[in-house]
């Protein structure tokens, strides 16, 4: 019973957009739900002709735009709070806030994109752009943007590639991906260019052995 809760791609399967879109939101929005194995598992499923991949992803990107303005309420209304609170880990949580608030007056709009493709700034950018007071019609924007880049690519890679572009996304993370692909075409431009080179130079070999020689007639 618990393996059947815990199997994602079964209950994706079973209930369709509506739970793909719950899970991402959930995520986003601070929960500890597989919400990017979702995505994956419903775009593989959709490769398979048992959903679409259209509303795949434009219910993922809903799903993290939601969760995200969600979790951005949350760390306004009650993130500060929890932050500054005496009690256990006080200093940790004090240090949390003093170190995210510059860091968002900075580089919010970054880390509120690139955080969307990061499990760690996944679950808690939100909360934090909260938290640290960042300014939400800018966070609503880049949390928009990111939302619907995340959907696409993750989306696309897990319906075009299949399981294992989905296994290496949940491994190494989209970035990580990314260095793997870029790894392996450099690795296979060097490989052609290497073969090209040297059928060339086989190629000059034979004509210069087919030319006739001085003093040869």
């Amino acid at each position: 019973m618990l393996a059947a809760i815990l199997n994602v791609e079964h209950w994706v399967q079973v209930a369709g957009y509506p739970l793909l879109f719950l899970i991402v939101m959930g995520e986003s929005s601070g929960v500890p739900v597989p919400g990017e194995t979702a995505l994956i598992t419903g775009s593989i499923l959709a490769s398979r002709g048992k959903l679409q991949i259209e509303p795949v992803i434009v219910l993922a990107a809903a799903g993290a735009i939601v969760g995200d303005n969600i979790g951005y309420l949350i760390g306004r209304k009650g993130g500060r709070w929890l932050l500054e609170r005496p009690g256990r880990l006080y200093r940790q949580r004090r240090q949390v806030l003093e170190t995210g608030e510059p860091f968002f007056e900075r580089h919010g709009p970054k880390a509120v994109f690139f955080g969307r493709f990061i499990l760690g700034l996944r679950l808690w950018a939100s909360w934090l752009a909260g938290a640290t007071r960042m300014d939400w019609r800018s966070f609503a924007l880049w949390n928009a943007l990111g939302g619907i880049c995340w959907a696409t690519v993750i989306g696309l890679l897990s319906y075009y590639l299949g399981r294992a572009a989905g296994d290496a996304v949940k491994t190494f993370g989209l970035f990580g991906l990314g260095a793997a692909l870029l790894a392996i075409g450099t690795a296979f431009l060097a490989h052609r260019r290497h073969r090209r080179g040297r059928e060339r130079r086989a190629e000059v070999a034979a004509a210069e052995a087919a030319a006739p020689h001085p003093g040869e007639e």
